[in-house]
């Protein structure tokens, strides 16, 4: 358990508050200029998210919602299991903190310059580790808690594309098995796979998939759609036939099913989003038939629509299981016209009492992430997952 952190050094942070909420994305621009530097440190980052500018954004959010709430870090708790779930998938270890401790501090004095007194660079040194120890300690935990199952591994692994299957316009699954024969740790459904490409040909470049099939000892499914632009995407579709190397960490995220359910579930996803939650319908499917599920997806058309047969497989082993499928163009007396809607929610499942499991694009996550709170669901009960930084478009 870290030291605590005594008041002296709580109020410095606070009182710093006004000159994050002015300064706090260029802090945090000149943090990553300083850190990557380091080729070796700049290598474990998603640099897709860094040429976005998301990456900065997210973290002066974060910087600044540390500070503002230092004498209740319990407020932050699901913030820092997501830090700590996503330090898993890209190999984050003890010793790279001290590089980012340099960067950040380096870069407050750099930016603030004389209002940088040495208080203020001494306090938020320490608060820096404060958290650090937290999630270094959080981390050792899941990877030893990993590494005790059959098939656990931590670091990077080689994987093998052993199939691929066309599953709707656009969209490709890809059956991955570790290249040494081994077993690999089954995943908590709704958790998602980090993928370098440096072995296939594609050096540099990192990505979550979700994965998307049943919990299984053999080998994961990720069902990837070509996305405009998307370098990964793009390599998957046109350049990793079977027999494809991808190296993996373990499965990570702490957006997964719970293990005993006791609500009633509402399953939503719009597009490809849909990966995560049909690996929850599988599993409730086989283990809680007696849970009533709701299994509610939207796309743009019928061409679009990725596993359908296997989502309604699922569901007619339940038995408990209503799914209802929205197309904005192509509907048909299988599917309802246009978008999924708070309304309708309200009218046709039990909203007010179920817990809701959602994922899809960003717009589909801001509409009804924030849409649900607007209605009365406590944030408890909303759970979700995206893929980025969690930037100003999510906030609420």
């Amino acid at each position: 358990m870290p030291r605590p952190l005594s008041q002296q050094t709580i109020a410095v942070v606070k009182a710093t508050v006004p000159a994050l909420e002015q300064h706090g994305p260029l802090i945090t621009e000149t943090m990553y200029r300083r850190l990557f530097r380091n080729a070796d440190i700049a290598a474990l980052f998603n640099q897709a998210n860094q040429k976005k500018g998301t990456q900065r954004l997210a973290l002066a959010q974060a910087v600044l919602a540390y500070a503002q709430n230092i004498e209740n870090l319990s407020v932050l708790g699901a913030a820092v299991e997501r830090i700590a779930q996503k330090h898993i998938g890209y190999a984050i270890l003890p010793e790279h903190y001290p590089f980012v401790a340099e960067a950040l501090v380096g870069a407050m004095e750099e930016v603030l310059g004389d209002a940088a007194t040495p208080d203020i660079l001494q306090a938020w040194g320490e608060a820096y580790w404060f958290l650090a120890d937290f999630l270094i300690e959080r981390e050792a935990a899941i990877r030893t808690e990993i590494e005790a199952k059959p098939g656990g591994w931590t670091d990077w692994r080689r994987f093998v594309v052993a199939e691929r299957q066309v599953e709707a316009e656009g969209i490709v699954s890809f059956i991955l098995r570790p290249e040494d024969g081994g077993l690999v740790v089954p995943h908590r459904p709704g958790q998602y796979l980090t993928l370098r490409f440096d072995e296939a040909g594609l050096p540099g470049v990192k990505r979550n998939y979700s994965i998307s099939s049943i919990p299984g000892d053999e080998g994961y499914r990720i069902t990837v759609k070509r996305e405009p632009n998307g370098e990964a995407s793009c390599f998957l579709h046109d350049h990793a036939p079977v027999g494809t190397i991808l190296e993996a960490t373990p499965p990570a995220g702490d957006f997964h099913l719970a293990k005993d359910p006791q609500r009633p579930l509402i399953l939503l996803s719009g597009g490809v989003g849909l990966t995560p939650v049909v690996s929850m319908l599988e599993v409730l499917a086989e283990q809680h038939r007696d849970v009533p599920v709701f299994y509610v997806h939207g796309t743009s058309s019928p061409a679009h629509h990725a596993l359908d047969a296997q989502v309604r497989l699922a569901a007619s082993r339940h038995g408990n299981v209503l799914v209802e499928t929205f197309y904005e163009t192509g509907a048909d007396d299988k599917a309802n016209p246009g978008r999924i809607t708070i309304n309708w929610l309200r009218a046709n499942t039990p909203l007010d009492e179920a817990e809701v499991y959602l994922c899809g694009p960003r717009p589909f996550l801001r509409h009804f992430v924030g849409g649900l709170k607007d209605v009365g669901i406590p944030a408890d009960r909303i759970h979700y997952e995206f893929f980025g930084p969690a930037d100003e478009e999510l906030a609420t």
